[in-house]
């Protein structure tokens, strides 16, 4: 199979979707590879390094798009890139269709066989290759959110530590997943007061287990979100409905009671956001005030950390990758259940029962499915 890697185009992303240890190893078995010149220059991967691994490199994004069977990249094509999508070649990327029309259309009108890395899901429920950008993720929801409220900026100059005779900051975490345990860890370091909500009990459990004791945990409901988040100085939004938009855990009356200069980091974005405030941003531009309170809502986080970010995501997608390379597309996800969730968009139908639905668009079956529709 001819795969291939191009430099991505959303703002401040400057993650790669294969470095050259991945191109070596697909070399290895006797697959061509494409590589657009720069593509891992902001990740630390010269062009040099992929030209030593055998890999062919191309001057021009076209010029992968348009010779290889495979393309795999990190985020989601943007504007520009609408045109290269064709039947011909698939695409093994973030995805995230469910905020996303004008990509999911796109798709469907190009028949591109469209893999979304955050739908991979093994037998157990994990998502494999969300987990470690949510890891990412949640660590710096936690560090951005410390600095947000420091001077100089609107932010109510508070150490979320606090230091002695001075209580600290209070901190409310939406979510109980990856996003959320990483967040959390990072928050106790700096000795915030935490608590974290969700209507998983059993997560919920877990994480006081496991963190001594040293964090608060709350079932999750409108009334008691309401209750939490009145006069915190920060909240931390990791609501996850894999292939879903998230749902909309926070009411603008509920952001303004948090009062001027708090912040709100809303990890759930690349989903449509998980608060009424909430619309997507940029690293060029993070942040707005909204109600008063400071909204960060980036939609690639892990971008403005690329080299660990790549390392720790691509370690994560090689194995599936060498799959898609090695059976064919549609022989590989007949063979693996957790990557024939991925699929999106197949010869020109939609499969995401959740997208169809946020749009209005008509789902069809996955022809590869073989556990229940959205499980």
């Amino acid at each position: 199979m001819r795969v291939g890697t191009v430099r991505e185009r959303k703002d401040g992303e400057y993650r790669v979707g294969l470095t050259p240890e991945g191109a070596y190893a697909l070399r290895g078995e006797g697959h061509e590879v494409v590589v657009e010149q720069g593509a891992g220059e902001g990740s630390g991967h010269s062009d040099a390094a992929y030209a030593a691994t055998g890999a062919v490199m191309a001057p021009t994004p076209g010029d992968v798009w348009g010779t290889c069977d495979l393309v795999v990249k990190v985020k989601e094509p943007v504007a520009s890139e609408f045109g290269y999508l064709r039947r011909e070649c698939a695409l093994f990327t973030y995805l995230h269709l469910a905020a996303d029309r004008a990509l999911t259309e796109r798709l469907l009108e190009s028949r591109c066989t469209s893999l979304a890395y955050e739908l991979v899901r093994k037998p157990d429920g994990s998502l494999p290759l969300l987990a470690p950008m949510s890891q990412v993720a949640g660590r710096m929801a936690a560090e951005i959110g410390a600095h947000l409220l420091k001077h100089p900026g609107p932010g109510r100059g508070k150490l979320l530590g606090g230091v002695a005779g001075v209580p600290p900051g209070k901190v409310v975490i939406i979510g109980s997943g990856t996003v959320a345990t990483a967040a959390a860890r990072v928050l106790m370091g700096l000795d915030a007061r935490v608590t974290v909500m969700s209507r998983d009990l059993a997560r919920l459990l877990y994480l006081q287990e496991n963190f001594g004791g040293r964090i608060a945990t709350r079932i999750s409901s409108p009334l008691s979100v309401a209750e939490e988040v009145h006069g915190a100085d920060l909240a931390i939004l990791s609501v996850l409905v894999p292939g879903a938009a998230a749902p909309k855990v926070l009411t603008r009356e509920m952001v303004r009671s948090m009062g001027p200069g708090a912040v709100i980091v809303d990890v759930s974005i690349d989903q449509g956001g998980a608060s009424e405030t909430s619309h997507p941003t940029t690293h060029s531009n993070p942040t707005y005030i909204e109600e008063g309170v400071i909204h960060y809502c980036v939609s690639n986080m892990p971008g403005a950390v690329p080299q660990t970010s790549t390392q720790a995501l691509t370690s994560a997608t090689l194995p599936y990758i060498e799959a898609l390379a090695r059976r064919g597309v549609a022989n590989a996800l007949a063979a693996d259940p957790a990557l024939a969730q991925s699929l999106s968009t197949y010869e020109g139908k939609l499969v995401r029962g959740p997208v169809a639905e946020t749009f209005g668009l008509a789902a069809a079956p996955n022809p590869f499915r073989v556990v229940s529709a959205e499980s």
